[in-house]
């Protein structure tokens, strides 16, 4: 299970004519703003921006000042491979080790989407045994009682993280990733597509 909400695309245009510095050609932008506040390539602009995302990393410099926040709600097991992807990306999270205690466990804190029933039964003894040790924790401050917590917590606990990202890191991780056994990465990749202009010049310019 993962969740990719709140999210925010911001300086496009600022990117586009920094692209341009290196022509001179500032008098060619012709983009603009819709009146919901969405960036719109013109023709002229968008033409470079394709030419230069399919010439490679080195020519599309610009695409790393379009940055990218999101609130991404994935399980443990999921944060460990996207943590490989550290260049140029920040992110903010709730507290496991400061919160764990602060609400019962439930089966919604656990990413069980594809438990067979004998894995349910496994899932629901376990949250029952961590709301157990979970409680005694919360009367008596037993730090050997948190230390149980945080040591039996399955992979499967989600976590949630705001994120700040730019379209290269964004590209990078969708080739790497598009064909991923994990149906968490599909998910991922397919909120990828719906960026702005993200399809237009990554998938359908190469």
């Amino acid at each position: 299970m993962i969740k990719l909400e709140r999210t925010s695309v911001m300086n496009f245009d600022n990117a586009i004519r920094g692209a341009r510095n290196s022509y001179n050609s500032w008098d060619r932008m012709d983009s603009s703003f819709a009146e919901d506040g969405s960036f719109v390539f013109g023709p002229n602009d968008l033409d470079l921006a394709k030419r230069l995302s399919k010439a490679g990393s080195s020519h599309r410099k610009f695409i790393r000042q379009i940055f990218v926040s999101v609130d991404i709600t994935a399980p443990l097991y999921w944060w460990k491979e996207y943590d490989t992807y550290k260049v140029a990306t920040v992110a903010n999270s709730t507290s496991t080790m400061h919160k764990i205690s602060a609400k019962p466990f439930e089966r919604a804190d656990f990413s069980v989407d594809h438990l067979d029933e004998q894995g349910f039964k496994i899932m629901d003894a376990m949250i029952e045994g961590l709301e157990g040790i979970r409680q005694q924790y919360v009367e008596t401050k037993d730090k050997q009682l948190w230390y149980d917590m945080i040591q039996l917590l399955p992979e499967s606990y989600n976590q949630m993280r705001t994120c700040t990202l730019n379209y290269e890191n964004l590209l990078g991780i969708y080739y790497d990733r598009k064909d991923h056994r994990l149906e968490e990465w599909h998910t991922f990749c397919d909120w990828c597509k719906t960026l702005p202009y993200f399809t237009e010049l990554f998938i359908e310019n190469k």
